[in-house]
């Protein structure tokens, strides 16, 4: 039977220090469960174990992100399977609505939505981007009334006309968001709808700290909230 190790990043640790180190290292540089097991020398289900509890620490790290200033791009995107057939609507097709939006030369805030009403939309805008900012959108019906609650500054492209770019009018910067999202996520070939919130995150998380050392930036949080694995 194993014992408890000394390890402050992690309660009740099977596993040592600097075990758990050279996990983190290698989850920072985005290698898969099986390829750390192969490198570590740990089990598959143990090294899920932990990649999961810290995809937990980093979704509640993310969640206490400031509000956003400043130049705003706000979009929904749509993950999951391909649409079926006879289905119709945003969403349409067991897909997972989320809804994003991103501070230029900034971070990105995401939040899965039960639908891509204005109520649901404008509630995240209200809770996240402070009234002074200027926010960019498409044409969707969900960010019509934003000047109205003190949103002043609101400008929008029309992708049903083919306009994608109107002066700074656009939201490529969200866009690029999404495809850097689905093209990480694509690997893992299906997730399981329990914990696709904890790969999202993860998904802001690494863009929003792309240019740090993320090995270290996760250490600091586990450190500052140690994990628990029962």
């Amino acid at each position: 039977m194993l014992k408890n190790m000394k390890n402050k990043y992690v309660n009740r640790s099977k596993i040592s220090e600097a075990k758990f180190r050279q996990i983190v290292k290698l989850f920072a540089l985005d290698l898969d469960a099986t390829q750390i097991s192969q490198i570590v020398g740990v089990s598959r289900i143990t090294i899920n174990r932990y990649l999961m509890a810290i995809r937990e620490r980093i979704a509640e790290f993310c969640k206490l992100e400031s509000p956003f200033q400043g130049e705003i791009e706000v979009d929904e995107s749509y993950f999951g399977p391909k649409r079926v057939k006879g289905k119709r609507g945003r969403g349409a097709g067991n897909k997972t609505i989320v809804f994003g939006l991103v501070k230029r030369q900034g971070k990105v805030y995401t939040e899965i939505v039960p639908d891509c009403s204005k109520s649901t939309l404008q509630s995240i805008i209200k809770g996240k981007v402070d009234l002074d900012s200027v926010i960019y959108s498409d044409n969707w019906h969900g960010y019509d009334g934003l000047v109205d609650v003190g949103y002043d500054k609101h400008y929008r492209v029309d992708h049903g006309k083919y306009e994608f770019v109107n002066g700074r009018s656009h939201i490529n910067g969200i866009e690029g968001f999404w495809g850097f999202s689905k093209t990480r996520m694509s690997k893992y070939r299906g997730i399981d709808k329990r914990y696709f919130n904890l790969y999202l995150k993860e998904c802001e998380f690494r863009y929003n700290y792309r240019n740090e050392d993320l090995y270290l930036k996760i250490l600091k949080i586990v450190r500052e909230n140690p994990l628990f694995l029962s």
